[in-house]
Order: structure tokens, then sequence, then C-alpha cells
């Protein structure tokens, strides 16, 4: 299910950021998008991001060094720019030529190798190295993608497909912002709501009881053949991040402690699915005086 995309990470429109190694000390502008990259991926704790690089900065750089199995030394070089979704050269998602065309087989363009990065990044593409030529290896990988989100299996990266991806065709638009709604997006909402009045049990993961996660888990392995990790704040990191959240798109909030702790699957009409530890599977709205204010963003899966 997607919309335009982000391909998992915040993207950042400077193009300075990516061009240097940022450490302890430093005082750059680009340290601040540092914050604010690290801070929607839940590394950065402070409540305002600034200029300097200092000890909360560089202890949210280890921490999702570690996370992404890369040398905890608290510097943000080559790799962990890369890993962050920033590359010195390189073009990101949100560039302005990247899905205005269409992608198949035989063709030699840059959007191929953007692409091959993108499925690489989703577990798609199995090439060890990336390049700018559409063959065999990126056409398999296109077609698993097209199956899992409920697309025509064709191998070509047709409008569809690069919604689906997460690509916007706007230049510098960085999240989601077109509607969009597949066969597995239908499917999600239509079997949630096939469960309503189930109550809530804490660790429950079947129609004999649910508890927020497995409910989404459960729903998605069932309706779109997804599987989920099994708690909400291991969710939280999959999928890409929207702006405004469309039909079958997860919704977080922040409850019981820090960070995503509780999520929903968006009906539409500012509403959302859940299995809420009072009312067990039940509709909410997003406007509500409870969910409002805890309001974390959405994803799409």
């Amino acid at each position: 299910m997607a919309g335009t995309l982000l391909v998992s990470s915040p993207l950042v429109s400077s193009a300075a950021l990516g061009d240097q190694t940022l450490k302890s000390g430093m005082t750059h502008s680009d340290v601040k998008q540092l914050q604010e990259v690290l801070k929607k991926k839940g590394y950065f704790k402070n409540s305002r991001t600034t200029t300097y690089f200092g000890t909360v900065t560089k202890s949210a750089v280890v921490n999702f060094q570690k996370k992404n199995r890369l040398s905890p030394d608290g510097i943000v070089g080559k790799n962990t720019l890369k890993a962050l979704g920033f590359a010195k050269g390189s073009s990101t998602v949100n560039s302005s030529s990247f899905g205005k065309r269409t992608l198949k087989s035989g063709m030699t363009h840059s959007d191929v190798k953007q692409l091959q990065e993108i499925l690489k990044k989703k577990g798609f593409f199995k090439g060890s190295r990336t390049t700018a030529y559409f063959g065999s290896i990126t056409k398999s990988a296109v077609i698993n993608f097209q199956k899992r989100h409920g697309l025509t299996p064709d191998g070509i990266v047709g409008k569809n497909t690069f919604r689906a991806l997460g690509s916007s065709t706007t230049a510098g638009s960085s999240v989601v912002k077109a509607a969009y709604t597949s066969p597995s997006t239908t499917s999600v909402v239509t079997t949630a709501k096939k469960y309503m009045g189930v109550p809530y049990v804490w660790g429950g993961s079947t129609p004999s009881g649910f508890d927020c996660s497995g409910f989404i888990k459960y729903v998605f392995e069932k309706s779109a053949n997804i599987s989920l990790p099994r708690t909400v704040a291991e969710i939280y990191k999959k999928g890409v991040r929207v702006s405004t959240p469309q039909v079958g798109d997860l919704v977080f909030f922040e409850t019981y402690k820090p960070g995503a702790s509780h999520a929903g699957i968006y009906i539409g009409n500012r509403q959302f699915i859940h299995a809420s530890s009072s009312n067990g599977v039940s509709i909410s709205s997003m406007d509500n005086s409870y969910w409002s204010p805890r309001y974390l963003g959405a994803k799409r899966i």
C-alpha cells in the first residue's frame, strides 16, 4: 500500500548534507538536518533540534549505527550517511526526475540505479551491487514487489508501481501526498472490520482476543500476505512515513511509554480501527480528545 515515498527514511532537500563528515563539537546547519532525520527515526530524543553536534546527537548516532550494524563511533561518515539515506553525489527519491518516466527491461538510465537501491532497501533486489541497467534481476525484483502490493506483475515500473514504491512525481516532494488504493488496501480494511467486537487480550494475536499489535499483524497476514513484527515499536520501524494517512495506512500513538506504543489501521474520514484495551476491536476518531494529542504519525506498509 503506497503513495509517494520517502523510502523508509525522511529525505532531505539540502544539497550539502552528505558532502561532509559530521562529528562531535561541530556547529553546522547539516547537524540540525541530521538531528531531524534521527528524531523522525526515533533516535534523537531532544524536544528541539539545533546546529550543534553534542553528546545527545552523538548518542543518537551511536544507537542508530548499532541498529544498522555499523561501527558505533558516533561519527557520521560515508556509511552512516548512506544508511540514513544520503550519499554524496547521489540523487534521492525526491529528485525531480525519478518517477516521471516508465522503467522497463533493456533500459539504461540513472533512474534504474535509484530504483534498484529502493528495491534493495525493501528486500526485493538481490543483486550484489546496483547499476543503471534494467536487466532480469531488476525485472524479477519489480515483479515480486508488484505481487506483494496487489499490482499487475508485469515487471514494468509505471505510475502505479511508482506510487507503491513511494516515488513522487512532483519535484521537491518528500512525503506521501497522493491518494492510493490498491486491492490489498481494500482487503486489509475489509478483513479488519470482520473482527469488530473481538475482546482485547494482552498478548492476544487470534480472533479469540487481540492486543493492538497482534490485531494488526493478524490482519495484514490474512489480507495481504504481509508479515509484520509482533510489537508496535518494531512495526513503527517498517514502511514509509506519510504526511496524511490514506485508507489502509497504519497510524501510531504514544500512550503508556515514550515512542510508538499503540497503533491502528486508518479507514478514512479521520477514523481508525484498532484493538482498544477498553473496547476491544473498535473504531475510534483521530480527533478524539484522548488520541489526538498522542498521535505520532502514519506509515504505509
